[in-house]
């Protein structure tokens, strides 16, 4: 879900300190947790290997599922990139000359290392993912006290910058939205995790005010110390700030925070999202290979591969470039997601729901109006290159349909 804040960097000049703090403890309520509570039912309902691929299935059918499915995997060849990239941008703190022949070999080690660990399956991937979670916020707090304890300055002022422009904003806002988001990703797992009903829903309820904090805290201490001018803010600046706050073993310390924390969130969505072609494989509206399925680990490993390489591919560009794109897309799933909800509380009033969330219909429309405006709000302010990258993205998903449906439709026949 968050490796803490790292990344985070781009809100503040984008949206002015101000604004960006008051982002940080909104977006959490009006955004994170309607979107969790959605999951969480969904969960309960139908803890299947595929998540929300497999909830869309039953609300729409297999074309729709197929839809959000395909958007979630292409949206992850840029969701995911965005590791990579934030790796190499903290590590110019040790590197500051760095070339562009450098840049994609360490890219490419990081993600032949942290693929090998995928493919010994979902447990090992795990358990490194919560130990380097762990050490990797360890910094953070450091920072945040040591800021704490030295000489302070207003950490909201000024609310906005002046003359800010569209695709600021929109910049603004895919920042703090993906940092916010995911709360969907871990689902398509749930067939390989113990009791995923129950632990699906701890593990989401407990993230939130553990992540908003993670935000919240080192961010308004780093600008309340006033080391850097909010103006000056840019990615892989976290490890800048901490060293004028507190000398040169804080800012290699939280520079090493930021370089595992990339690492444990690219290996974590990686493990998510490779799940989706080999759903979609076993679905029979993706080539069958993507399916295969390793005999000692049970992991796709076919399916691991190849998202890691076209991850590794696009992570040549940076984390500005993606970012926006990237919640663009995300937003486009969310949305059909979202929809799939609140018409299996139409449609299918007497599924078990061993958890729900409270009170009838018009509760469960009621809690997704605000992660509705937020997407469309993100799609609004992406700007027409992002926008017009989107569309193309999306009408792919069609496309695509056309010529593996009806295999699809063939194996329903089958099963039938």
């Amino acid at each position: 879900m968050s490796g803490g804040p790292y990344g985070i960097e781009d809100m503040v000049p984008a949206l002015g300190p101000g604004t960006t703090l008051v982002l940080l403890v909104l977006t959490p309520i009006l955004w994170s947790a309607p979107v969790a509570l959605v999951m969480a039912e969904l969960a309960s309902a139908m803890p299947d290997e595929g998540g929300y691929v497999t909830w869309t299935r039953q609300a729409f059918g297999p074309y729709w599922a197929f839809q959000v499915g395909w958007w979630s995997w292409i949206d992850s060849f840029v969701d995911v990139a965005v590791y990579p990239a934030l790796f190499v941008e903290y590590l110019r703190f040790w590197l500051p000359d760095m070339t562009a022949v450098e840049r994609w070999l360490l890219v490419v080690a990081f993600v032949v290392v942290l693929t090998g660990l995928n493919l010994l399956g979902v447990r090992p991937t795990g358990r490194a993912a919560v130990a380097l979670a762990i050490v990797s916020l360890t910094p953070v707090g450091a920072l945040t006290v040591a800021a704490l304890l030295g000489p302070r300055v207003s950490p909201w002022t000024p609310l906005a910058p002046a003359g800010q422009g569209l695709e600021t904003l929109g910049l603004g806002l895919a920042v703090v939205m993906w940092n916010y988001s995911g709360w969907d990703t871990p689902s398509t797992i749930l067939g390989e995790a113990r009791s995923p009903e129950r632990a699906f829903r701890s593990a989401t309820f407990l993230a939130l005010p553990v992540l908003t904090a993670a935000y919240v805290l080192p961010v308004g201490a780093a600008l309340a110390s006033g080391a850097l001018p909010w103006s000056q803010w840019t990615t892989g600046v976290l490890p800048t700030i901490a060293r004028s706050v507190g000398g040169e073993w804080l800012g290699h310390t939280v520079a090493a925070g930021a370089v595992l924390s990339t690492a444990g969130l690219f290996m974590s969505l990686l493990l998510t999202n490779s799940r989706l072609p080999y759903v979609m494989a076993r679905d029979h509206v993706m080539p069958r290979w993507l399916g295969a399925v390793d005999s000692r680990f049970g992991t796709p490993w076919k399916a691991v591969v190849v998202s890691a390489a076209l991850y590794a591919a696009f992570a040549v560009f940076s984390f500005k470039e993606l970012i926006v794109l990237n919640v663009w897309l995300y937003s486009l799933s969310l949305l059909v997601e979202l929809a799939a909800f609140v018409r299996l509380r139409v449609v299918a009033p007497e599924m078990s729901r061993p958890w729900r969330v409270p009170d009838g219909l018009a509760a469960a429309v009621g809690v997704v109006v605000f992660p509705v405006l937020f997407c469309l709000g993100a799609i609004a302010t992406a700007g027409w290159t992002n926008t017009i990258a989107g569309v193309a993205a999306g009408l792919t998903g069609p496309l695509v349909y056309r010529v593996l449906g009806r295999r699809a439709m063939l194996a329903e026949e089958g099963r039938a």
